[in-house]
């Protein structure tokens, strides 16, 4: 019989945690971060990987300006509610719409979304790239964190969390709100060949009783074969670094994503990676690198695999940790 993907508690130490799939579908490229998508084919993509195991799904506002919520909220009818988990965010709204991370706007995007999605509830709501705001003490700590306890505590969201880039944000946030106020955090191009930091930090989230997801295992298209689209942020000497170990990596016969993909899912303390599927053959290829990984199938091209990551790791190494600047750079902490 073939192995599915794992499942297991999204926040470390509760009993009563919702399980999580370990690989975890990211919706953005369903609505428009990387072109035009394909619509039917993003449709059964989210059916097949519920079927492959796949029982979490992230999305936002900002995707498409909804259309990524709206296409999985028809796909969710197609699948059993109680057994799949949806995650949203609130304070980015998308392209020409200012940032708003008020108590306000924010519970009222938590009612536009769940419109979207066509559901009664929404699984996990995460504060959309916290370092866009001016203040985190006072718009993060003191306006957004409540309003969504509050809806929490209506049962309109079942989990309260914040993504962002800059690490040091999770931790300030962390150490300024009693445990308990944030279930779970995402960071994203934390958890790549070339930046391990979150990895660091796993220790640090266990003891505040914090859920990890972790993003852009690819660091946003960078460690694909198709490479980095022009937006992409990263400093000059990292693209060109990226360049030559995708190189060095089809050398050897292998695509230096699922080498990211493999990497990424091996750290014990992540509850889930998310990876952008677009097609059902995108899905069944990303399940089978992370069956893979877990040493739940067996890799025809490990010895390849091992050469190449060798040979990356090297490349990479003089850029190691390399981050960039996103978000308001007034930001106060």
């Amino acid at each position: 019989m073939t192995a599915s993907i794992p499942k297991h508690p999204l926040v470390p130490g509760r009993p009563d945690s919702a399980k999580v799939s370990i690989l975890g579908m990211g919706t953005s490229p369903l609505g428009h971060a990387y072109g035009t998508p394909d619509e039917e084919a993003g449709l059964n993509a989210i059916v097949e990987a519920f079927k492959k195991g796949i029982n979490f799904y992230d999305s936002a506002p900002f995707y498409g300006a909804g259309s990524a919520e709206r296409l999985l909220g028809r796909a969710l009818k197609k699948l059993p509610r109680e057994e799949v988990f949806v995650t949203t965010k609130v304070g980015k709204y998308g392209p020409g719409q200012p940032a708003d991370f008020t108590g306000a706007r924010v519970t009222r995007s938590v009612d536009e979304s769940l419109e979207r999605l066509d559901t009664t509830y929404i699984d996990l709501i995460l504060i959309h790239d916290i370092e866009y705001v001016n203040d985190l003490k006072a718009e993060i700590i003191n306006d957004t964190l409540p309003a969504l306890v509050k809806l929490r505590d209506s049962g309109k969201i079942r989990y309260v969390g914040f993504s962002g880039l800059p690490l040091d944000a999770f931790t300030y946030i962390l150490d300024r709100v009693p445990k308990g106020t944030v279930d779970a955090v995402l960071s994203y191009c934390h958890n790549t060949l070339n930046d391990k930091s979150l990895v660091d930090l796993l220790p640090y989230f266990a003891e505040k009783g914090v859920g990890v997801i972790s993003a852009s295992v690819t660091s946003m298209g960078l460690f694909t074969k198709q490479g980095a689209l022009d937006w992409h942020p990263a400093p000059k000497p990292v693209l060109e670094a990226a360049t030559a170990a995708r190189q060095a990596a089809a050398s050897h016969g292998v695509d230096i994503g699922t080498l990211a993909i493999k990497e990424a899912v091996r750290p014990q303390g992540i509850a889930v990676n998310l990876v952008g599927m677009r097609t059902p053959d995108e899905v069944n290829t990303d399940v089978q690198i992370v069956l893979e990984a877990l040493g739940l199938a067996d890799s025809k091209d490990a010895q390849k695999e091992d050469a190449a990551l060798k040979d990356v790791n090297e490349i990479l190494k003089p850029h190691m940790g390399v981050t960039w600047q996103t978000g308001n750079p007034n930001n106060k902490t």
